[in-house]
């Protein structure tokens, strides 16, 4: 039996300069998908895959999202006053239960592996998810619960994975598998960006993991890597030398809302599929491929 996946790291501190000039005030977590924030989106899949704490990691001019995540007093007497109930229940059942979030500053940008260890303290001796927050995966199992599942099943650390064509794989991070039989496989290594032609596989890595918690050992003693950064990826090779590492293909489609047409695609996508709005953008956008 291994121990509960009970806690997020959300990282949210980045400048989401892909998708300035929206940016520059708003937090791109909280950029809107249909009707929604990113964000919202996030947390909910994590909830449905029995998240209990989330510990955000955020930066200077990040403070909307932990306000997002509160009362708005007077926002909802008014609509309570004008009997808008749907909508008060909707913003009602998004805030935390108390004690569900907590909030760490990430000083200056060191990368992503840097803001892992920043969780270090809340997350202590269990292991847990990271949730890169850019990505919205809409799947019918969440796909972190899909890869929850997979860690009941083999324990360790899951790097959840999606292909892509194998003249794209130079673009991404991209695993290495002992063997490829089925979406789960044991993991022999990661290639960042790749040359073209010498990926090991079309699997990338999708911005979902569970991992335990030896890698803030290595983060404390991580040399900067790409981009003058602590990575991530680069503590869990070293991880992977004492640790199993899967790779878990989930079944769902991702949409990369920290870039511009990856959010458009996520907006028509999503609206397309939502029962109240689904008729309504089918014909809104109708007329521009006629």
């Amino acid at each position: 039996m291994f121990k509960k996946i009970r806690k997020a790291v959300v990282p949210v501190a980045g400048l989401g300069t892909r998708v300035l000039p929206g940016t520059k005030v708003v937090p791109k977590e909280l950029l809107n998908v249909v009707d929604r924030p990113i964000l919202a989106y996030v947390v909910e899949e994590a909830r449905t895959a029995g998240i209990e704490h989330f510990v955000f990691v955020t930066g200077r001019s990040k403070g909307a999202i932990e306000d997002y995540f509160d009362h708005q007093v007077e926002l909802e007497a008014q609509l309570a006053a004008k009997n808008k109930t749907a909508i008060l229940d909707q913003l009602l059942a998004e805030l935390p239960k108390e004690g569900e979030m907590s909030f760490v500053r990430q000083m200056q940008p060191k990368g992503l592996g840097h803001a892992v260890w920043c969780a270090r303290d809340i997350i202590g001796d269990e292991p847990f998810a990271v949730i890169l927050p850019d990505m919205v995966m809409d799947a019918e199992v969440a796909a972190l619960k899909q890869a929850v599942d997979a860690y009941d099943q083999v324990g360790g650390n899951i790097i959840v994975v999606e292909p892509v064509p194998h003249d794209q794989t130079h673009q991404y991070g991209v695993v290495a598998l002992e063997k490829q039989d089925g979406r789960l496989n044991k993991m022999t290594g990661m290639v960042e960006k790749p040359a073209k032609g010498t990926a090991p596989s079309n699997l990338i890595v999708s911005g979902r993991y569970i991992l335990q918690p030896e890698i803030f050992e290595l983060l404390a003693t991580q040399e900067r890597g790409a981009g003058g950064e602590i990575q991530l990826t680069d503590s869990m090779f070293r991880l992977m030398e004492t640790q199993s590492f899967h790779a878990l293909e989930y079944d769902g489609t991702t949409y990369d809302c920290g870039d511009k047409v990856g959010l458009l695609r996520a907006n028509v996508a999503l609206a397309l599929k939502r029962a109240d709005l689904g008729d309504a953008a089918r014909a809104a956008l109708q007329p521009f491929f006629n």
